[in-house]
């Protein structure tokens, strides 16, 4: 038997199993109106749909965390492969809404499984700015994943193709991560001889509630305008899926080229800049039509696409004592913002629609208002964040003066 870590193999499948998250993320929503039409859902059902994705992935990143050290992540991954599994095909064969809400849950219980057993393995497997570098390098194929899945989807609903076709392709990157980790030797937790409740205790520090609170706004700001992306901007004279491939596509080459970035900035530098970024972008959003949005987009991208890596990279780093469960929890809190916030943003483009209409404006015009006037609403996550990741960049500097002395 080989026991013998190969870490690069071991990471090539975590970005196929990644890639399978995506995927099941881009083509759900290409084929969220064939759903609607053939299987005679309202809005509200496809809603509810939506949100069991949203509601599955936090649920198993936080168990999968808190179990990380007692289980290891070869079964993690063997339950996110087994939810993967039936999740797609129940999809495939779904004839009703319940089903579609049971095999979507699953789904999401993959994907969290994928981030609950991933993030604390390749912290396991790497260190220092090799670390950086290949966690970044991994969550790059989130959005990359997002690119390809809503090209394919595109293609394939050009081509007339059904919708159950177009789930069984998410199949493809599901079969090559389970081959991928098929006989392997994972590491073992670097912080195995802590428990749970060590976790938790680790967990209670000042600066782990911090980066939770910032990580609920960075999830958010990455989450939401790009979610809202077509209601927001389907009037503003430029293309929703256009803009959203252009995001994630920049995000994936940010994240791919982040170690030199980082190197020189460090973490908590990188994750101010993007802040800054963040409101430039949402603020141009917020402000421009037509294909000067495109300009805009590449800011937004510039600043969204190295929150979440680094927010994960920044607790690996500086409080290994959380060990997977901090990793874990801090995902999880990230996807249950990015659920809680959505029907307050559904709520902003109401409230803006009715705001436009009473000054006078009317159909396309009233549209393209009340979508700016919400992304002016969301500039206030990423603009809280450039304080807080300024108060975080003194406070490590001053930690890092104090540490020769100790």
């Amino acid at each position: 038997m080989n026991q013998t870590v190969n870490a690069n193999r071991l990471f090539l499948a975590s970005c196929f199993a990644l890639i399978t998250t995506a995927f099941s993320f881009s083509i759900r929503a290409g084929i969220l109106t064939q759903l609607g039409t053939e299987l005679n859902l309202d809005t509200v059902q496809l809603g509810h749909i939506n949100q069991m994705w949203f509601l599955g992935f936090p649920i198993s990143m936080i168990l999968g965390g808190i179990f990380y050290s007692t289980i290891g992540p070869k079964l993690i991954m063997q339950i996110a492969l087994l939810a993967h599994s039936i999740g797609i095909v129940l999809t495939i064969y779904a004839t009703d809404y319940y089903t579609l809400l049971i095999s979507t849950l699953l789904i999401g219980l993959g994907n969290g499984c994928t981030e609950a057993a991933c993030n604390p393995m390749i912290a396991d497997s790497y260190s220092g700015l090799n670390f950086s570098r290949k966690i970044n390098r991994f969550h790059m194929w989130f959005p990359g994943g997002i690119v390809l899945g809503a090209l394919i989807s595109k293609f394939m609903t050009d081509a007339s193709m059904s919708w159950q076709a177009q789930i069984w392709v998410i199949l493809i990157p599901t079969i090559i991560y389970a081959v991928l980790f098929f006989g392997q030797t994972f590491p073992k937790p670097r912080i195995s001889e802590n428990s749970t409740l060590d976790n938790f205790k680790a967990m209670l520090n000042p600066l782990y509630l911090f980066m939770a609170a910032c990580m609920a706004l960075t999830a958010i700001s990455e989450f939401g305008p790009q979610q809202w992306v077509g209601p927001i901007l389907a009037k503003a004279g430029a293309s929703p899926m256009l803009i959203l491939a252009l995001v994630t596509g920049l995000m994936a080459v940010g994240r791919y080229f982040a170690g030199p970035l980082i190197k020189n900035l460090n973490t908590v530098g990188v994750l101010l800049g993007s802040a800054i970024f963040g409101v430039i972008g949402i603020y141009m959003m917020s402000t421009m039509d037509g294909n000067m949005l495109y300009v805009a987009a590449v800011f937004y991208a510039l600043g969204i696409c190295y929150f979440w890596p680094n927010m994960i990279g920044f607790i690996a780093e500086n409080m290994p004592q959380t060990g997977a469960l901090g990793l874990s929890i801090m995902g999880g809190i990230g996807m249950f913002s990015s659920s809680m916030f959505q029907p307050i943003i559904g709520g902003w483009i109401q409230e803006n629609k009715i705001v436009a209409v009473s000054q006078g404006l009317a159909g396309d015009a009233a549209d393209l208002a009340a979508g700016q006037a919400t992304l002016s609403n969301m500039l206030l996550f990423p603009a809280i964040l450039i304080v807080a990741f300024a108060a975080l960049y003194l406070y490590m500097k001053k930690q890092k003066t104090l540490s020769p002395a100790v």
